[in-house]
């Protein structure tokens, strides 16, 4: 939890700093589908790199594919059950 101070901006007009407010920065685990991109679970979820790699090989780090191909399209390119897969990645703890 953080506290936010903000400054608003009215009419071209710089305002006071309004009062405090409590902002919840906590961020909620991403689930990943098979319509996510390869990349994109890479990036957020931890973990996810390793079973990228236990199924598709380690050519997908170095692959551009990875950023508009999704789980469902490697899983089917390597004759994998893709729901296999988005579940090993959902499961891994970050």
């Amino acid at each position: 939890m953080i506290w936010v101070i903000a400054r608003r901006k009215k009419h071209g007009i710089i305002e006071p700093y309004q009062e405090a407010k409590e902002v919840n920065m906590t961020t909620d685990k991403k689930n990943v589908t098979k319509d996510t991109l390869i990349g994109d679970a890479i990036k957020n979820v931890p973990g996810a790199r390793a079973v990228i790699e236990k199924y598709f090989g380690n050519g997908c780090f170095t692959c551009p594919g990875i950023n508009v191909e999704s789980i469902s399209f490697g899983a089917m390119m390597h004759n994998l059950d893709p729901d296999k897969i988005v579940n090993e990645i959902n499961s891994q703890e970050g």
